[in-house]
């Protein structure tokens, strides 16, 4: 990770100085806590200079628009107090000058604006770029009384430097005597323009960043969901063995109703000749009630456990099917590799909390083809859905690993060959699970026999008329 540091901070503001005075403030918003953006107009052109606090990430530029794009600002409806704060004293004033204190990693602003009084006043905006310690202060250069900070330092935090409103301004202890170069200095490139390094190269931080950040939060919520449907599918399938032995209910009943007549009532057990089994066996019974009602009451267990089996069954059935889903989703999670692969993975795991993403500008199924022909294939759930229900026709070929998660791969082309088919599969073993594997079975067979159940989860259908090629 490369540190912004005060000599790239020197000769970035060398660069900027003359648009940086005399720049009208026209907007200032606050994404986040450690994210402002100034909207500044000069010299007949408006910037947008972004301000990054970020301990990791502290830098400061002006943005182009593909790198605000990648950076996913997000402007909150309400913004914070400080963003207040900014907006009341900055918002139309002028930046009079703009000064580096020597050696130092702090970018300050002297403002001439106006209070409610209409009075001409000077205020100053230290932008202080300084790791953990980074932070942006407010204060009125006459009196050098703080007027607020983004983030407010007290004594607890710092015997030395509290930083709130109401005190007063003081440059940071331990001022240093030359100028500060880190290893593999962004000062060190020879590049003219140090803002373009200085943007293309954070942006990048912050989106790999953003990426990591989201496909943790995915895997969490994908990790917990999976791990409660195992835990829920292992006590059906404890509870489903012990009600794999209902039928002895009937055959007790059967017996009893069979010996009436050699039997007596109000006994605490019978011995009678099991003919399924061709041995005797005894059965225990309640001595209060008679054979008939012994055996009315094996009959009512009988189909109370027939009940059970079929519920349990069918819950055991749903239970695995979500199972393999969110084995999908892993799987999708593991291979994703941009934003907006992350935003539909998220709006399929959290629906409830309507996460946001554009459906035109969205990732589309990996597109390539092999021999002239057409491949897609899908990287989620979202993805695969919109190759089955969009894309394909009747006559395409679709290809999946089998019981392994992966993507589905779609092959237009009427008559592949041999050699084509087996490429579709080896790309089926690629996105899938089992692409380590030494082999793999890849099921395959045309769009028409694929069906996908009526409220089936998100990429998931049935097949038949199939063909299994090892891979």
């Amino acid at each position: 990770m490369i540190s912004f540091d005060s000599l790239t901070l020197k000769i970035w503001l060398e660069q900027n100085k003359e648009y940086l005075t005399d720049a009208r403030v026209q907007k200032i918003q606050q994404p986040t806590r450690r994210d402002f953006i100034f909207s500044l107009r000069n010299l007949g052109e408006t910037k947008k200079l972004y301000i990054n606090i970020n301990p990791q990430y502290y830098h400061v530029c002006f943005m182009n628009k593909e790198n605000e794009e990648r950076r996913l600002i997000t402007i909150p409806a309400q913004p914070p107090m400080f963003c207040m704060l900014l907006r009341k004293y900055l918002e139309n004033a002028k930046i009079k000058r703009v000064n580096q204190p020597e050696f130092e990693r702090i970018l300050e602003f002297y403002i001439e604006t106006y209070n409610e009084l209409s009075e001409k006043i000077y205020l100053c905006l230290a932008i202080e770029l300084m790791g953990k310690h980074s932070n942006i202060i407010l204060y009125n250069y006459d009196t050098n009384i703080i007027l607020g900070c983004a983030h407010n330092v007290g004594a607890e935090k710092s015997r030395e430097r509290e930083m709130a409103g109401g005190l007063p301004y003081v440059y940071p202890a331990g001022r240093p005597n030359s100028w500060y170069e880190g290893e593999n200095s962004l000062a060190n490139n020879n590049e003219n323009d140090i803002n373009t390094l200085i943007d293309d190269y954070y942006s990048n931080c912050i989106y790999k960043d953003k990426i990591s950040r989201m496909k943790e939060h995915c895997r969490q919520i994908a990790s917990v969901i999976l791990k409660k449907d195992i835990n829920s599918l292992k006590k059906i399938n404890d509870r489903l063995d012990k009600e794999i032995n209902s039928d002895k209910y009937r055959l007790y009943g059967d017996l009893i109703m069979a010996n009436l007549y050699n039997l007596k009532d109000y006994q605490k057990y019978v011995l009678v000749y099991d003919y399924e089994n061709n041995k005797e066996i005894k059965i225990e019974l309640d001595a209060k009630k008679s054979l008939k009602e012994n055996a009315n009451n094996f009959y009512k267990l009988y189909n109370k456990s027939k009940k059970s089996i079929l519920k349990l069954t069918e819950l055991s059935e749903h239970l695995n099917s979500q199972i393999e889903y969110y084995n999908q989703i892993l799987y999708s999670i593991e291979i994703g590799n941009s934003i907006d692969d992350f935003l539909e993975i998220q709006a399929e795991l959290e629906p409830e909390n309507k996460i946001k993403y554009d459906k035109k500008s969205a990732v589309r199924p990996l597109e390539m083809y092999i021999d002239g022909c057409k491949v897609w294939v899908g990287r989620n759930n979202r993805q695969n859905d919109y190759i089955v229900s969009k894309l394909s026709r009747d006559e395409d070929w679709w290809f999946h690993t089998k019981d392994c998660a992966g993507s589905h791969v779609l092959l237009r082309c009427p008559q592949p060959s041999d050699s084509l088919i087996f490429e579709c599969a080896k790309l089926a073993k690629e996105y899938s699970k089992a692409k380590d594997s030494s082999k793999v079975g890849v099921i395959y067979t045309k769009r028409k026999f694929l069906k996908k159940p009526p409220k089936a989860n998100l990429g998931y259908v049935t097949y038949k008329c199939e063909q299994e090629i090892i891979v």
